[in-house]
C-alpha cells in the first residue's frame, strides 16, 4: 500500500531564531553540503529519534532481569579490559 499524496508532501514550519544561532547552522550546514533547512530537519529528526528510542520500555521476567543485574555487579575483567587499561593515554603525552 502506498501513502497518500497528502501523507508524504512537504509541509512548511516556521521557526524564528536568533541571528547568532542562525549563523552557527549555516556554516554547520556548508561544511555538511547541504541547505540550511535539511541540515536543521536532519538535526531534529535524530533528536525526535533518540528521545523517542530513550522512551523504550523493554519487559523481562524476573529471571532475567536478575541475570542482567549479576552481570552488571561483575567487575570488568578479559584480555580486552586489560588491554584497554594499559593502553597509552593521549592526554599523557
Amino acid at each position: 500500500m502506498t501513502k497518500s499524496t497528502a501523507e508524504t508532501h512537504a509541509k512548511p514550519v516556521n521557526l524564528r531564531i536568533r541571528e547568532d544561532i542562525r549563523v552557527v547552522i549555516d556554516r554547520a550546514a556548508k561544511i555538511r553540503g547541504k541547505t540550511r533547512s535539511d541540515f536543521m530537519i536532519d538535526a531534529a529528526y535524530r533528536a525526535a529519534e533518540d528521545t523517542l528510542l530513550d522512551q523504550t520500555l523493554i519487559k523481562v521476567d524476573a529471571e532475567s532481569y536478575q541475570h542482567y543485574l549479576d552481570i552488571l555487579d561483575e567487575p570488568p575483567s578479559g584480555e580486552g579490559f586489560a588491554r584497554l587499561m594499559n593502553a597509552s593515554r593521549p592526554w599523557q603525552g
